[in-house]
């Protein structure tokens, strides 16, 4: 987070305003591990330059520039070969000579006529404080404040919680904005939602072309509510939040539970058009593929226990999305085999009947348009016309 000073309110201010936002966050159970490194109460020395006398008495403001420059810190001049390798020469005073506050002043400075000038004469040291460097974000005067979500909570409860205090704390001229990937988050993160219920759309349009019908498919994309409440349980039960990795499973779920929906779906259509009864066919559907079910889905199963129990790391990824993988898939399983028939009968018999009732409307109408073409009197003729 970044607190920004839109209204020109100082640096004092900001940093008052960061520490008391790392004070009450402190306090919060769903962050962590909050920090910030900025300070306005640097210990400096500022040295006030008297920019008329020095052009009066001839001294180029450059010259004294780079004379605080040279002897503070350094000065490059130039490099030179020696045993094959390259070397930098920097002018600097010794550090026993620039210590002191009082070793500036002696400092000396060439005018335009060649005299040396103390440089005590045009600059006026003192102490003071300020921040050691001024970040700015989107062009304002900015402190950063890092942290993390607590253990249990999701980095979408820890964001909520700072902008609650920031909009409880904050002045009406100071303001934040986010960066990093709390911005990719805060941009995209509500997107999750859409991104799950287009893939379920996808599912059932692609089963509906493949099916030719809106019925079954409704059966087969129903099982994904049941592997959405395993998913749920795992990760309560193991005391995980719900992140990235989390969402990633939860789009595998759709895939590989409607993929056991599908095997009971596409028999029961079978068992159908030989002739036998709608729940007839869901249960001799569900009796034919209950091993081939079980057998698939505990080899994914056990295959993916591995990243429930992950260790090293980036374990913290895997055992995310082994443990939403892992619970879906169970309840799945079980499940499907139980409530996959009842969605095909339900489906199946609406089906028929809303067939049913349309299939005298579709007589009439024919009737109707026959009808219409006895009466409709005959065409001239070429000849007539």
């Amino acid at each position: 987070m970044q607190l920004e000073d839109r209204g020109g309110v100082g640096l004092q201010q900001l940093a008052q305003m960061t520490q008391e936002m790392l004070h009450d966050g402190a306090s919060q159970t769903a962050v962590a591990s909050l920090q910030s490194t900025f300070r306005a109460g640097v210990p400096q020395i500022f040295a006030d330059i008297d920019r008329t006398k020095a052009k009066t008495l001839g001294i180029p403001l450059t010259s004294v520039f780079n004379t605080l420059q040279a002897y503070l810190g350094s000065a490059y001049v130039n490099d030179f070969n020696l045993f094959g390798r390259t070397y930098q020469v920097r002018a600097q005073a010794e550090s026993a000579f620039r210590a002191e506050v009082e070793d500036l002043r002696r400092l000396e400075v060439r005018n335009t006529r060649g005299d040396m000038v103390p440089l005590a004469t045009l600059a006026n040291v003192r102490a003071s404080v300020g921040p050691q460097i001024v970040p700015r974000y989107n062009m304002y005067p900015s402190s950063a404040i890092t942290g993390e979500a607590a253990r249990g909570y999701s980095s979408g409860d820890a964001l909520a919680i700072m902008e609650q205090m920031a909009g409880s704390k904050l002045p009406t001229s100071m303001g934040y904005d986010w960066t990093g990937i709390a911005y990719q988050e805060k941009k995209v993160g509500g997107e999750a939602t859409l991104i799950f219920a287009l893939s379920v759309l996808l599912v059932y349009l692609v089963l509906a072309a493949q099916y030719e019908s809106w019925s079954n498919p409704a059966a087969v994309v129903l099982v994904v509510p049941l592997a959405l409440l395993g998913t749920v349980i795992a990760v309560a039960v193991r005391g995980m939040d719900n992140n990235v990795y989390t969402q990633i499973g939860v789009v595998l779920l759709i895939a590989l539970a409607s993929k056991n929906a599908i095997l009971i779906v596409e028999f029961a259509r079978e068992q159908r058009e030989r002739g036998l009864d709608v729940a007839a066919a869901a249960v001799e559907a569900a009796r034919l593929r209950f091993r081939p079910i079980l057998m698939t889905s505990f080899a994914f199963i056990l295959g993916v226990y591995p990243l429930v129990v992950a260790g090293g790391a980036g374990a913290a990824s895997r055992r995310a999305l082994g443990t939403a993988v892992f619970g879906g898939m169970l309840t799945s399983t079980f499940l499907a085999v139980l409530f996959v028939p009842v969605f095909y009968v339900v489906f199946q018999q609406a089906s028929e009947r809303w067939a049913s009732r349309l299939r005298p409307t579709a007589a009439r109408s024919a009737d109707a348009d026959e009808n219409r073409g006895d009466e409709r009197p005959a065409a001239p003729s070429r000849a007539s016309i």
